[in-house]
């Protein structure tokens, strides 16, 4: 059975967890949702560690990374678009 990413709203923020994906779904699964977003709609990410090989997907689709407050054992980030 293959896991999916688990996906929600909360206070009118979309948020996405890809904790436990096997690489590269975690990847594919956030740069899917990213590319669906409305523009200036932010997205907080739920990884299991950092994800180093997401950051130049981001760039070049125009989005940048902050890392957040998380509980241990998660790196939490917020995506946003680039301001122009």
């Amino acid at each position: 059975m293959t896991q999916a990413a688990r996906e929600w709203v909360e206070d009118g923020v979309a948020h996405i967890d890809v904790r436990g994906l096997p690489p590269p779904q975690p990847l594919v699964a956030i740069m899917r949702r990213v590319l669906s977003l409305v523009p200036a709609q932010d997205l907080v990410v739920h990884h299991d560690r950092d994800p180093v090989l997401l950051y130049p997907e981001l760039a070049q689709a125009g989005w940048q990374a902050d890392r957040i407050a998380a509980p241990a054992g998660e790196v939490r980030l917020l995506l946003r678009p680039v301001a122009p």
